[in-house]
């Protein structure tokens, strides 16, 4: 690994151990009730394949890693794995009060030492965008899959088709101009926006029958928890409580007309551009080149 790719890497592995991570770990509850309809996708994927011995990459507090294993209860190994140990500290938490039986890993999927040949299902909500080295990541889970295992991600389309994740940096960046800019094609929440990218990575990666297709999912959120939801999380979430006090009072209310648009009465929604992407490992080096 270069110089810059290791760079990138510590990066994400300080922002997911540090403020981005506690505050994801400490809004779990909301999170998760916003992107249930993506993870009710992934659980049918598992139930509808025969896999059961599952990995979540990038599984975070650990919300689809237990909704599969609730699912398919003793069927089912699951594994959860991510860098971020306040994620991972509040997913084992969950997986005891609940005596769900799940497991979790603390390492990077990219490089982790696997057991060849362990899972034949792999999933992951918004877990894979983070690499900063895509190809080599995706390597190393072909490396872990089971001959003819799923792999099964969803992942953000462009910021243009995703408004509602940008509208909190664009209308405090008048006011606070040191927010943190998005780089395209980066380690990070969009890295995936471009189709054509996503499909030679996992082509390069060794992976066969790649399937990509657009998904639009309604999300919600209640009100009354927007403001909490647009000041702790993504790029403003790392920079607003460095303001000070008039400032961020001035932020807040900018950021929170900017959301009117996405209000209705009680509830905040929002389209979730995405990508349903589907892959199989294949069960020979031939049928590897010539996947199409």
């Amino acid at each position: 690994m270069n110089n810059v790719a290791r760079q990138t890497d510590d990066d994400q592995t300080t922002l997911w151990n540090g403020l981005a991570g506690r505050a994801w770990a400490e809004e779990q509850e909301l999170l998760d009730q916003m992107f249930k309809p993506l993870e009710d996708l992934l659980v049918e994927a598992v139930l509808a394949g025969s896999g059961r011995q599952v990995l979540d990459v990038g599984c975070g507090t650990g919300g689809t890693t237990l909704a599969v294993a609730r699912r398919l209860g003793a069927e089912v190994h699951c594994i959860g794995i991510d860098v971020s140990e306040p994620m991972l500290t509040a997913a084992r938490a969950r997986a005891e009060r609940e005596s769900t039986p799940a497991s979790f890993i603390r390492a990077n999927a990219q490089n982790h030492a696997f057991e060849p040949a362990s899972f034949d299902m792999i999933i992951s909500r918004f877990g894979v965008m983070f690499f900063d080295d895509f190809v080599q990541a995706f390597a190393n889970l072909r490396r872990a899959a089971k001959d003819d295992a799923e792999l099964r991600f969803v992942a953000w389309r462009s910021p243009s088709e995703n408004p509602f994740m940008t509208t909190a940096e664009r209308a405090a960046a008048p006011l606070l101009p040191n927010i943190p800019a998005r780089q395209p094609d980066a380690p990070g929440q969009f890295a995936f926006a471009d189709q054509h990218r996503v499909h030679r990575i996992l082509e390069e990666s060794g992976w066969a029958g790649i399937d990509i297709r657009p998904l639009d999912v309604t999300c919600t959120l209640p009100e009354k928890d927007l403001v909490r939801y647009l000041t702790r999380l993504g790029p403003l979430g790392r920079i607003l409580h460095e303001a000070d006090d008039q400032t961020r009072t001035q932020v807040i209310e900018t950021v929170r007309a900017a959301f009117e648009p996405y209000v209705h009465g009680a509830e905040v929604r929002f389209t979730a551009a995405c990508w349903r992407v589907g892959a199989r490992a294949p069960s020979s080096p031939k049928e590897a080149a010539s996947n199409p």
